[in-house]
């Protein structure tokens, strides 16, 4: 008989445990309802929702923060976990209002870094494929440079930095993905446009070796030599080591012609400034 008892009481301590694993919030009862619990209470179960995944709840129990105690130290710290909230749920537009309404709200506090960070990463996690509108690439490059300029000594800086200079080359990239379909329908005047752009503007990214190069050939088939020469020449200083480079001297020497510079306009220009090393 006491085994019997024994056991039927390791049941209900097992049935006990079992209900109270399957509660939403073990840290207040659900009958209480928010407008009772302290903030504390409140802050801790959305951190709880966080790390449970589901950052859903969170955000509308950090929300439920500002409502109930906007004047108290929680408030604000709920505000910009809000935010965090928001982006760990893919809602970016809310992410961003939130992340803004609290750079506005506390402009001096030490969170605002993170809460530009996180503005800038609303925009950034967006960013996809080449071939989509590039807007959001734009405005993310824009945030990051505020997380850069404006908190350079944060820990956000450096992680801005990098992702800066993806999206610049992202940007790059669909710049070069138009000429080279410009180029391969012989519309050669409009390539050369947007190549021109990667190395006049975006002379920094990873394009730069081939959108000289394709500038040597669509100059080639207009018979424009003096600036192939020239868009050559470039490539020889800057990128002899690229396949950009070995192919580019196949065309140019195939016809007799050298990488040298030649004639005028913003080619050569760039020429000089390689020269004196202000390219680049």
């Amino acid at each position: 008989m006491k085994r019997v008892w024994l056991l039927i009481g390791a049941l209900a301590v097992s049935a006990s445990v079992a209900g109270c694993s399957r509660l939403p919030n073990p840290f207040v009862s659900r009958e209480q309802p928010l407008e009772n619990q302290p903030a504390e209470q409140i802050f801790q179960q959305a951190e709880l929702e966080l790390a449970q995944n589901d950052p859903d709840d969170a955000a509308r129990l950090f929300g439920e923060i500002e409502r109930l105690y906007p004047y108290s130290s929680y408030a604000k710290r709920a505000l910009v976990m809000q935010a965090y909230a928001y982006h760990r749920e893919r809602d970016y537009d809310a992410s961003r209002a939130t992340a803004q309404r609290f750079i506005d709200l506390y402009p001096a506090d030490e969170d605002a870094a993170y809460a530009q960070y996180l503005l800038a990463l609303s925009y950034y996690d967006q960013i996809d494929d080449v071939g989509r509108d590039q807007g959001l690439t734009f405005q993310a490059l824009q945030a990051l440079r505020e997380v850069i300029e404006v908190y350079p000594e944060s820990e956000y800086a450096r992680s801005a930095i990098l992702k800066f200079d993806l999206a610049f080359d992202h940007l790059a990239a669909k710049e070069m993905e138009i000429g080279r379909y410009y180029l391969k329908r012989g519309h050669y005047v409009a390539a050369i446009n947007r190549f021109r752009i990667v190395v006049e503007d975006f002379q920094t990214t990873t394009h730069t070796p081939e959108a000289l190069h394709r500038l040597v050939e669509a100059y080639l088939s207009l018979g424009l030599e003096d600036e192939a020469r020239t868009a050559g020449a470039i490539l020889g200083l800057n990128f002899r080591g690229t396949e950009w480079y070995q192919d580019s001297y196949a065309l140019l020497t195939g016809r007799g012609l050298t990488l040298e510079p030649a004639g005028e306009g913003f080619l050569s220009d760039i020429y000089r400034q390689v020269v004196r090393g202000e390219w680049l």
